[in-house]
Parts: structure tokens; sequence; C-alpha cells
């Protein structure tokens, strides 16, 4: 049987980069959209406030009387310049319109009526429809910015895990929530912020976490520097042989988040567009970047 790994396919087209733009801009208006509705319509009215800048702008409207929307873009826009200044343009100006379009959209539904007063349900409801907005957002490869662009910022210069970063913000505002509103409240929360995390890793990949990559590429060079520099993830090279031809071939072995996978995606087609990709889930990843075995 002749080998079909190492043979390239001709024929695939990638995007052009002004296609890939556009595409970017429509999943960030239409998941920003959906989280401004949900957030409007089940979090605010029951004072859910589920971490982020989302849930601080909760407990300011809660305290001071303050529209959530003026909150968002007081939080934000101070969060992307200090990103621009300590992380460079790539990472903070992928944030820019996220962080201005979201809270617009959320002063434009301001006051749209809850179909629900059970705190339980609109945790539930609200928890599904901000990972559903969220992950649509992160398909596009965008952001909406705020505490996650924060974490980027604790992360790059204390070496703390991006995902231990992000934790220890959002714990943060729902404790918060616990003595301004009430520990109930917070404990609604929790529920709020564990079904956003669960909707957004399904709409990304799945029920699944990470995902091992295997990449044949005959510019194994420029694949694998792309993957360490534009992705920031480490990488195994493997040798393999063909097993028709015999001949020697790099294999490039990475493990990804999920919602990093478009990305390496996008990097690899750019590369190479014949290159011969697998993905597949993974059940557990343990080691630096992901999760460390305790």
């Amino acid at each position: 049987m002749k080998e079909g790994s190492g043979k390239r396919r001709k024929g695939g087209r990638s995007l052009s980069p002004r296609t890939q733009t556009a595409w970017s801009v429509i999943w960030l208006i239409v998941g920003s959209v959906i989280v401004a509705i949900s957030f409007n319509m089940f979090m605010v009215p029951n004072g859910i406030a589920s971490g982020g800048v989302s849930g601080v702008s909760i407990l300011v409207q809660r305290m001071f009387g303050v529209t959530p929307a003026i909150t968002q873009w007081a939080i934000n826009i101070p969060l992307f310049l200090a990103g621009l200044w300590l992380l460079g343009k790539r990472f903070a100006l992928k944030t820019a319109l996220g962080s201005i379009v979201l809270p617009l959209f959320v002063l434009l539904t301001d006051g749209w009526p809850s179909p629900t007063e059970n705190p339980l349900l609109a945790a539930i409801y609200g928890g599904i429809g901000i990972g559903l907005g969220l992950g649509l957002v992160f398909r596009g490869g965008a952001s909406t910015g705020g505490l996650d662009l924060a974490a980027q910022i604790l992360h790059r210069y204390t070496g703390l895990p991006l995902s231990l970063a992000i934790v220890c913000f959002d714990g943060c505002v729902i404790a918060a929530a616990g003595i301004v509103i009430s520990p109930e409240i917070a404990l609604y929360a929790l529920i709020g912020l564990f079904v956003t995390s669960k909707t957004i890793d399904f709409v990304q990949t799945g029920l699944q976490l990470s995902k091992v990559a295997f990449i044949i590429s005959d510019q194994a060079d420029a694949v694998a520097g792309a993957i360490l520099n534009d992705l920031d993830r480490g990488l195994t090279k493997l040798d393999g042989h063909g097993g028709y031809t015999g001949a020697g071939r790099t294999v490039l072995m990475v493990v990804v988040g999920q919602n990093e996978v478009p990305k390496l995606k996008q990097l690899v087609r750019a590369i190479d567009p014949g290159a011969f990709v697998i993905i597949s889930n993974t059940a557990e990843v343990l080691g630096q970047g992901f999760k460390l075995e305790q």
C-alpha cells in the first residue's frame, strides 16, 4: 500500500487575509450580541456576577448604580492600553475591537426583560448563552479583552499558568459577589461560570479540552518556527520514514488547547497548504502549560 501521509494534496486553497479578517469580525459581532443578550436577560436582573469584567460591572451597578456597559468600557480600555504596552501589538490589538463592541451591545440591550426570576435557571441559561457567544468569538480568533487580558499580563510577567491566572481573577470577582450581594448568589455565579466554560469547550472542539496534532510538511522547520513563536507552544520533532518510499521525514507533534486549534490550522495552512495534519482528542495532558500532576 502506498503511503498517503507524505504526499501533498493539490487544490487546497486558503482564505485570503482580508477574508479571514472579515469572518473574524463577523464571529466577533455575532458572538458579542449573544453574550450581551444573555448577560442582560439572565445575569444582570438576578445579580449573578460570574467572573470577568461583566461580573465586576454587575457589582458596581449594585453598589453605585452605574450602567454595566460604562463600567466595562472603563475597565477594558485601560487594560487594552496596558496590554498594548506590556504584551505588544500581536497580543493586544486582537482585543481592541472586542473591548469596544461587547460593551456597546450590552448598552443597546440594556433593560431587556428577563424570562425568569429563578437564579438557578438564570445561572444555567445565562451561562449557556455567554459560553455560546464567547465560543463563537474565539472560533473567529478574536477576543473580548477584559480580565483575560489581565491574566495574559500576569502570566507573562510572573510565570503563573494562564488558566490559574484566569481562575484567580474570576475567583476574586465571585468572592466579592458573595460579600456585596449574598453568599447564595456567589454559589449561583459559580454554577454560571462552570456552565459557561463547558459551553465554550463544546462550541470550540466538543467536550475534549486538549488536542494533539501530528504535522508532516515539506516545510517542517518553518511550521515549527510559527508554532513556537506565533502560537507560543512547545513541540516535539519525531523522525519518521515513508512506508512506501522509505524516505526520512520530520513529524511535528504538538499539544494545544481547544481554543488554539483554529490558529494552529491557520498557521500550517498559511505556510504549507499541502501539509498532512492529524488532530486527535486527548483524554488528559500533564505537563508545563497544561495540568501539573499533584
